[in-house]
C-alpha cells in the first residue's frame, strides 16, 4: 500500500510541474496538494507498520490477569 501512495505522489508532482510550466497555476497547486497528501498517507502507512496498535481491551485483560495472580499468592 505504501508503494501506491508513493507512486501517486510522484505522478501528482509530475503533473504539477507540467501545469506550472504551462502557466495553469491553480491546477498546479491542486495537483501539488494532492501529491503532498499522497506522500503523508504513505508515511502514515509506514508508521502504522512500525508502531503496534494500542488496544485497550488487551490492557484490561492484562490487568485482570495480574490482579488474579496477586490474589493467588
Amino acid at each position: 500500500m505504501k508503494r501506491v501512495w508513493i507512486i501517486s505522489a510522484g505522478v501528482f508532482a509530475g503533473i504539477a510541474i507540467v501545469l506550472f510550466v504551462r502557466g495553469d497555476y491553480d491546477k498546479a497547486f491542486i495537483s501539488a496538494a494532492l501529491g503532498s497528501v499522497s506522500w503523508f498517507l504513505s508515511y502514515q502507512v509506514q508508521m502504522r507498520a512500525l508502531i503496534p496498535e494500542n488496544n485497550p481491551a488487551d490492557e484490561i485483560e492484562d490487568e485482570l490477569e495480574s490482579d488474579e495472580e496477586e490474589e493467588q499468592t
